[in-house]
C-alpha cells in the first residue's frame, strides 16, 4: 500500500493501488486503515470507475476471497463468497442469492485519479 506524505496532515489520502494492477472487470484485495483499524478491502474495476466494500461477508463475518485476494466471479457478473456461496451484485453489494439475501456488503468510498485508486478522505 503507497501513501501520502504524511505532513499532509490527517486529510491525505491513501492510494490502495494502481489501475494498471486493476483488470478491468476484475477484483483485487488491498489494506487500508478504516475508522482506525486495518481492514482488508475488495476493489472491483468496472472501466474507469473502481467500487470497494470490506472484505467480509454480511452472513457469517468471514472474507469473501477463497484465498488471499482471489474472488470468484459467477457467470451472472456477481461476486461470490467463498465460504457459503452468497451472491453479491457489484452495482451495489446487495445479495442477491445465498444466506443473506437482502442484505449489503459494506462500501468504502474511493477515487479514481492519477492512475491510481485512493481511498477517499474523511469528511
Amino acid at each position: 500500500m503507497d501513501s501520502l506524505n504524511p505532513s499532509e496532515g490527517a486529510e491525505a489520502r491513501v492510494a490502495l493501488v494502481t489501475l494498471d494492477r486493476l483488470p478491468n472487470g476484475g477484483f483485487a484485495e488491498v489494506e487500508a486503515v478504516i475508522d482506525g483499524d486495518a481492514e482488508s478491502l475488495v476493489l472491483y474495476r468496472d472501466g474507469d470507475s473502481v467500487r470497494a466494500w470490506l472484505n467480509i461477508c454480511p452472513h457469517a463475518g468471514r472474507r469473501l476471497d477463497w484465498a488471499p485476494g482471489q474472488f470468484l466471479k459467477s457467470r451472472e457478473g456477481l461476486l461470490v463468497c467463498a465460504a457459503h456461496g452468497a451472491s453479491f451484485q457489484l452495482a451495489d453489494g446487495v445479495c442477491v442469492a445465498g444466506p443473506c439475501r437482502g442484505e449489503a456488503l459494506r462500501p468504502v468510498p474511493v477515487d479514481v485519479r492519477d492512475g491510481a485508486v485512493w481511498l477517499a478522505a474523511a469528511t
